[in-house]
């Protein structure tokens, strides 16, 4: 890791030596470069400008990349020369890795998106739960196993809200992990105790159910059956 960042170190310096004089930018070029860039389903960069400086926003970090030239920029945080491009065909713009083998071999990485897209991340903080939920979907469709729909995450999401006594909140959230994780026991287990927690001792009683009927040494969910409801039988 230590030898990694020398290494960066030394290449940004190269760079930053290699550059003559400042870069001015067109304010045509700061309009059609700024904005949001979808670095995967659930990341954006964010492009900008500051006294004619160009800024990135990226994993909740402002940097200000090395203009190596007009259209192209080292980010050193992501260890990568980018250039701004169009696509001949959409007309889309995209921010273009450069290859160190092939410069001057375009490709179409990071599309930009419009002012107004929103991650399912942005959803599920705004509220928005199906738009968040849809959103993730796309990631499972994609990638099962993708980080970003882990349900640790959302199950650990859902229990900071008990805490803060927001149980409608815990309840929407733990509904997106029972939809991305359905044969999960833990999730139906958490989903109820959210219910009994806000009041709801049907939707409580089901969900225990529900967790019980997946895991059968649940015990918890087997006293809250029994007590709930002691006539009715245990599927």
């Amino acid at each position: 890791m230590i030898i990694k960042k020398i290494g960066c170190l030394i290449v940004i310096g190269f760079i930053m030596m290699s550059c003559t004089g400042r870069v001015e930018f067109t304010e045509a070029f700061k309009n059609e470069s700024s904005g949001k860039y979808q670095f995967n389903e659930d990341e954006l960069i964010l492009v900008y400008y500051e006294n004619d400086k160009l800024l990135m926003n990226w994993k909740e970090g402002v940097f200000a990349p090395v203009v190596t030239d007009t259209n192209e920029i080292f980010v050193a945080d992501m260890y990568k020369k980018l250039r701004f491009v169009k696509h001949p065909k959409t007309n889309k713009r995209y921010l273009s890795i450069v290859s160190e083998e092939d410069p001057s071999n375009i490709t179409y990485d990071y599309l930009k998106v419009p002012d107004s897209y929103k991650t399912p991340s942005t959803h599920l903080e705004e509220g928005n739960y199906e738009a968040a939920l849809a959103g993730y979907l796309k990631i499972k469709e994609k990638d099962s196993t993708s980080s970003y729909i882990r349900e640790r995450d959302f199950n650990s999401k859902g229990y900071s809200y008990i805490r803060k006594k927001e149980y409608d909140k815990a309840i929407s959230v733990f509904k997106i992990n029972i939809k991305l994780h359905p044969n999960s026991a833990n999730v139906y287990d958490s989903l109820a105790e959210a219910y009994l927690r806000s009041g709801d001792s049907l939707n409580a009683y089901t969900n225990y159910k529900e967790a019980y009927s997946r895991n059968s040494d649940n015990k918890r969910a087997l006293n809250y059956i029994n007590t709930y409801k002691p006539k009715d039988s245990i599927q």
